[in-house]
């Protein structure tokens, strides 16, 4: 039986550059960066009017995304405009889930610690990607609807010292209003939870089944496993870009009442 090796909680130093600590999860995600760059180049100088299936085959998985990606905006329009960001952390999280299966992954050490793991098993990874979804969202929110219709959506201020001149009822709705305002912005930091805590708990969950059905069983007994990794990798990848989306259509969307 083979050692088994239990991934910890925290990404394992691999090296130092220039004072900077290079984990294995940093590596995997390089990895990641340099097949995307790759083959957006390969498509990029492909691309003609009478497609290859190379660009039959990336048309394809664009047309299928754009789809799904309708049924949470509505509008091609407001699609084709979110496809850059949710796109991207879409293959991001896709590919980098699924190189956390790569032969070697583990098991290859370096300075007695492995060499590469997959990136979403490190919460700092999750969490930077859930804070750039909503910090977008709300980028997107003040250059669609304006900095303070957007603000007001959360903190209404003005119609909280409007009330004071129009009666009692009036103060208790606003005052009202000013609580669930408050709870919406705590809202807003528990997005940045479920989105980084789901993504980092499933793929981290994962790789530990994985490491230990390896160790324990040799041969091909692993692989069922790891063909449902690949799928969850898949369903994890779609839900935080969904998620993602919908934050984004809702925070640009105009407030109720505002066509009025």
């Amino acid at each position: 039986m083979a050692e088994i090796h239990i991934p910890t909680l925290a990404a394992e130093p691999v090296f130092s550059l220039g004072g900077i600590t290079v984990t294995n999860t940093i590596i995997n995600s390089w990895l990641a960066i340099i097949i995307f760059l790759i083959i957006g180049l390969l498509v990029r100088r492909r691309v003609t009017l009478r497609p290859g299936k190379l660009q039959n085959f990336w048309e394809y998985i664009l047309e299928l995304l754009l789809g799904y990606f309708d049924q949470v905006t509505g509008d091609r329009k407001t699609t084709r405009r979110f496809l850059p960001i949710v796109g991207s952390v879409f293959f991001f999280i896709l590919l980098s889930n699924w190189l956390g299966l790569l032969p070697g992954t583990g098991s290859l050490t370096w300075n007695q610690e492995p060499l590469l793991r997959p990136a979403n098993t490190d919460l700092n990874l999750t969490v930077a990607m859930a804070l750039v979804s909503v910090v977008a969202s709300h980028i997107f929110g003040f250059i669609t609807v304006g900095i303070f219709t957007h603000l007001n959506k959360f903190i209404q201020i003005g119609s909280l010292i409007k009330s004071f001149a129009k009666g009692p009822v009036a103060i208790f709705q606003a005052v009202i209003e000013f609580v669930v305002g408050l709870i919406e912005i705590i809202s807003e930091f528990a997005k940045v939870l479920s989105l980084s805590l789901r993504l980092f708990g499933n793929i981290f969950a994962g790789e530990v089944l994985i490491s230990v059905i390896s160790a324990l069983v040799a041969g091909l007994i692993p692989v069922p496993f790891m063909m449902l990794e690949l799928l969850v990798g898949l369903i994890q990848a779609g839900v935080f870009t969904m998620l993602t989306l919908v934050y984004l259509t809702v925070a640009s969307a105009k407030p109720h009442g505002a066509e009025h």
